[in-house]
């Protein structure tokens, strides 16, 4: 886990330089402390000059240059099981559905893998979302 410095700021696009042995691999989550709580991006792209350009995850107002920025060493995970079926999520996996989040044990990266051919159902099945207007199309 290494720490870096924000050089650059465009919208929700962050260019962050770090010492080069602590470059963060790509789709590591950045964590950027800010005010009471921090800011989350994924990194996106290897530039050069060790720096990584970055997506972030909410709204960048506020952010300045020189902030600093730690690398967490893993991707943004979610909650997954049984106890997040029928809640709603963001995509950094925090409710918003003012219910709390679940005490779920198991969490997964955003970015997996497809199932291999082979685990797929050739078969066709009607698929229920739960959105009235959707299943009824």
């Amino acid at each position: 886990m290494g720490e870096g410095k924000l050089t650059q700021i465009i919208g929700a696009v962050l260019d962050i330089r770090f010492d080069k042995e602590e470059l963060p691999s790509l789709y590591n989550a950045i964590h950027i402390p800010f005010n009471d709580s921090y800011i989350v991006a994924e990194v996106m792209q290897h530039l050069g000059n060790d720096t990584v350009r970055c997506v972030a995850m909410t709204a960048t107002d506020g952010l300045q240059r020189g902030m600093k920025a730690i690398d967490t060493g893993a991707p943004i995970k979610v909650p997954v099981g049984d106890k997040v079926l029928g809640r709603v999520f963001n995509v950094l996996g925090d409710t918003v559905d003012d219910e709390g989040n679940p005490n779920s044990e198991e969490m997964w990266s955003i970015h997996r893998e497809a199932p291999a051919f082979v685990d797929q159902k050739p078969v066709t099945e009607i698929f229920e979302t739960g959105i009235k207007v959707i299943d009824l199309l």
